[in-house]
């Protein structure tokens, strides 16, 4: 799609679809082994996507007996449209283009703009109490604060008015110190700032009140004096280097004022700038990588509480510190099928999984049904309808196994779980060297121009810059050659490759660990998430094969969802079943959400199980980790057959404690079974056009608004381009329409649209759409 506002897309490549395998029925499969927790891929049948789930854990259905159907996902893009609901409950949508006004915008901004004192960075000084200062003379490397004789012509000169407001604001021994501070700066306006002691205020909780105090400084001492607040609420004042005294504020290159100081950016709302991304065909890292090099920061500043799909148009909330919306409204133009707007000024940035859940909107083209054969068109569609509305409704009422889907794998050769498998082996060096894979094919198809195979030009481009850095070790030639979107390989190779001016030497060759540092941390974290989600999956699959929707003795159910169902004894959440103090982990020494960390767990006992108060869709299963209960039954006892299996890789599911914090394992919970929101339904549709494009995007919509206002209203849909030049007929073999199916479903936080999917409709019910070139990853 190229709604207006978008740049014209690149020539479209040539693509094909492979032949469908038609649904007929989903064929019985034994349960998953206790070796490997799944089973093999039929014989004679191959298929790449059952093998791919099968190596993933994912082999069970709730509903195993619903026919199911075919269709095609993601033939194009705006076909799978993903936007995030955002905690309130609230489902996000791209509104605005345009840099905030009113409250969180333009008025604040000037306001800050013309009077905030700029945060320049000071060496080191030491601070004294309010209390302390009149003792601060006997220091005589520093100028200390003055006795009040040598300067009450200074004190004298300010109003009765303005000593009385930083009296009541601040008492009498900070105003008293930070008048003879001033009167210092006064006397020797050559000495630079790290001459002069600091002053900290006493405690002032009152946020409004610290922000009095902050104004009343700057306005009273004629922005001589900068004033920060520190974590414990105190406020802390510095004189000023000379050069910034009493002066204005310099412009960006855009026309846009600095803000600086936390109190600037306290004024505007927040030092974190929250902004709605809006993106189509593009991974969300490769988009973040961008705006990073445009903005001159490195992708590891930016928040977001979850990556988005490459292939679809997805809308999602990201937060950046300290850039001004001015600045990121600029920087926008230059973006290529992606926008930012809707921009929001917090006290702090975005946290991995902070959002309440995902909304999808899924068209699945060329859709077939079992018994289908011989119907004509009508008949066909009320085929279709009826299907899905069984479907549908077992599908709210009993929902689907809560798997990982595939993308939390990833898409290269070596998966993400075998990269977190070495990380947690402590093997970072064969970690990296996993990251660092590339296909020998595209490496060949890379180097020889008169290539025929069909190998996207990216992961070509990926091949020969990792190649350049395996044979050479040179990071520049390698970095050229490697393109944007591939962060984690770029950051190893930035580290690994750096050369020491002085020594000409490779000096951080070995730097393992440090090179895993650069990764963005959210981007870091996804290797060992991604061996937890594997050792879920397969134990998801053992525990409904072997108990299925029973809820049984030994099942865990999270304690904050129960609290009216346990006796008082139970209900102190800091005192463990034996009676132990918890020691809970603080949020820096774990690797899931902080949310995550402060979950508990307990096992049902025999009485609890069968009296009928707790339904499968409590149950949950740990993610393993070192603060997590794990099911006081068989389903516990094949955690660890399974972790320490060469498949598990030979691990310990009560020893995941790591020197390295960030991926020393304290766990999590996820709930064995997931239900769709209120908001799920489907609509059947038949179409003619290949390219025919069935729902509208965000941005679509909002190019629309924003023309008919200029126009005074303007027809729907008038000036959009719905890419149907060279429109094609189309229906199938019987000259017949073909079907689409459109899917509206809301799903919690960390569900997959692909899983729920997979249970509508069933093995070899999705296929997905296949570009004619191949990744060669």
């Amino acid at each position: 799609m190229s709604g207006e506002g978008l740049q014209e897309e690149h020539p479209r490549k040539r693509i094909r679809l492979a032949t469908p395998e038609r649904l007929v029925a989903p064929e019985p499969k034994s349960p998953p082994s206790l070796a490997n927790g799944g089973t093999a891929p039929e014989e004679n049948k191959p298929d790449s996507e059952l093998e791919k789930e099968i190596k993933a854990g994912i082999t069970e259905y709730v509903s195993p007996d619903n026919p199911g159907f075919s269709g095609i996902l993601k033939q194009r893009y705006t076909d799978f449209l993903v936007n995030e609901i955002l905690p309130s409950g609230q489902v996000l949508h791209l509104e605005s283009l345009t840099a905030p006004s009113n409250k969180q915008g333009l008025e604040q901004e000037k306001k800050t703009e013309t009077s905030s004192v700029g945060a320049v960075e000071l060496p080191a000084a030491p601070t004294v109490q309010a209390s302390e200062a009149k003792g601060a003379d006997s220091t005589p490397s520093k100028e200390s604060v003055p006795a009040k004789e040598d300067h009450s012509v200074e004190a004298s000169q300010l109003s009765d008015e303005d000593v009385a407001a930083l009296r009541s604001i601040l008492g009498e021994k900070t105003t008293s110190s930070i008048i003879h501070l001033h009167a210092a700066v006064l006397k020797h306006p050559e000495r630079k700032a790290r001459d002069f002691y600091a002053i900290r205020s006493e405690i002032i909780p009152d946020k409004e009140q610290r922000t009095n105090a902050h104004q009343a400084i700057r306005r009273i001492f004629s922005s001589r004096l900068e004033t920060n607040t520190e974590k414990d609420e105190t406020i802390t004042i510095k004189p000023l280097p000379p050069r910034e005294r009493g002066k204005g504020r310099a412009q960006n290159n855009d026309g846009a004022k600095k803000v600086k100081g936390k109190l600037g950016w306290d004024e505007l709302g927040g030092e974190y700038l929250h902004f709605t991304l809006y993106k189509e065909n593009k991974d969300t890292m490769e988009v973040i990588s961008f705006i990073g090099s445009q903005l001159k920061l490195h992708s590891k500043n930016f928040q977001f509480a979850g990556t988005k799909d490459r292939r679809g148009v997805t809308v999602q909330r990201v937060s950046v510190k300290r850039v001004n919306a001015r600045t990121l409204v600029h920087m926008g133009k230059n973006l290529w099928n992606a926008k930012v707007g809707d921009y929001q000024y917090h006290a702090r940035g975005l946290e991995l999984g902070e959002l309440a859940g995902n909304e999808f909107v899924i068209t699945l083209r060329d859709c077939h049904f079992p018994g289908e054969e011989g119907l004509d068109t009508a008949q066909r569609i009320e085929l279709a309808r009826s299907t899905l509305s069984k479907a549908i409704s077992d599908f709210r009422e009993k929902g689907f196994i809560n798997y990982y889907g595939l993308q939390r794998f990833g898409s290269f050769a070596v998966s993400t779980d075998t990269v977190g498998v070495k990380l947690l082996q402590d093997d970072l060096k064969g970690a990296i060297d996993d990251i660092l894979e590339f296909s020998p094919e595209a490496l060949a198809a890379a180097q020889d121009p008169n290539s025929t195979k069909l190998i996207s030009s990216d992961d070509k481009a990926r091949a020969e810059a990792l190649h350049i850095w395996k044979t050479t070790s040179k990071a520049g030639l390698a970095l050229e050659k490697l393109p944007r979107k591939f962060a984690a390989e770029s950051c190893i190779i930035k580290h690994l490759g750096f050369v020491d001016r002085k020594t000409s030497q490779m000096s951080r060759k070995n730097d393992f660990q440090g090179a895993m540092q650069m990764i963005p941390r959210n981007l870091r974290l996804m290797y060992v998430h991604a061996y937890q989600s594997l050792v879920w999956n397969v134990v998801a699959g053992k525990r409904w094969t072997v108990y299925g929707s029973r809820v049984v003795e030994g099942d865990l159910v999270l304690v904050h969802e129960h609290k009216t169902k346990l006796a008082d004894d139970v209900v102190d959440e800091d005192i463990d079943q034996a009676g132990e103090v918890i020691i809970r982990p603080s949020g820096e020494d774990s690797a899931i959400d902080a949310d995550d960390a402060f979950e508990r767990a307990r096992p049902l006992s025999k009485e609890e199980a069968e009296s009928g108060e707790y339904n499968i869709f409590d149950i949950v299963l740990p993610l393993p980790g070192y603060d997590v209960e794990y099911p006081a039954n068989a389903v516990g006892v094949f955690y660890k057959e399974f972790m320490g299996s060469e498949r598990g890789g030979g691990l310990d599911p009560l020893d995941m404690r790591r020197k390295w914090k960030d991926i020393s394992l304290s766990g999590g919970y996820r709930k064995l079974l997931a239900r769709p929101g209120e908001g799920t339904g489907f609509e059947v549709r038949e179409y003619t056009r290949e390219d025919e494009q069935m729902v509208e995007t965000d941005l679509e919509k909002l190019m629309k608004k924003e023309k008919a206002c200029k126009e005074g209203g303007g027809a729907p849909g008038e000036g959009l381009s719905q890419e149907n030049s060279g429109n094609v007929e189309m229906t199938d073999a019987e000259g017949m329409k073909k079907i689409a199916i459109i899917l509206k479903l809301q799903l919690g936080s960390s569900q997959y649209a692909t899983m729920a999917l997979r249970e509508l409709m069933k093995k070899g019910g999705v296929e997905t759409f296949k570009p004619e070139y191949t990744s060669g990853r």
